[in-house]
């Protein structure tokens, strides 16, 4: 699932993402979400989000568990 919508980042999902040095070579962080730090509803480039371990990014995938 695609992370430019703030209704589908909650604090505790695990998501990838990208932080700001490695938008050239696009690798990404996974990480389990803190905080979102983008307000608007929908951002194009990914909602912003800090870590549970300190690291800022932008969401570029949720990560969905299939139970």
């Amino acid at each position: 699932m695609s992370g430019q919508n703030r209704k589908d980042v909650y604090p505790g999902a695990v998501v990838d993402i990208i932080l700001k040095k490695d938008q050239r070579s696009g690798r990404r962080t996974r990480g389990v979400v803190k905080d979102l730090l983008t307000s608007a509803a929908f951002h194009s480039r990914g909602i912003k989000v800090r870590l549970e371990d300190g690291q800022i990014g932008r969401v570029i995938e949720i990560i969905e568990d299939d139970f």
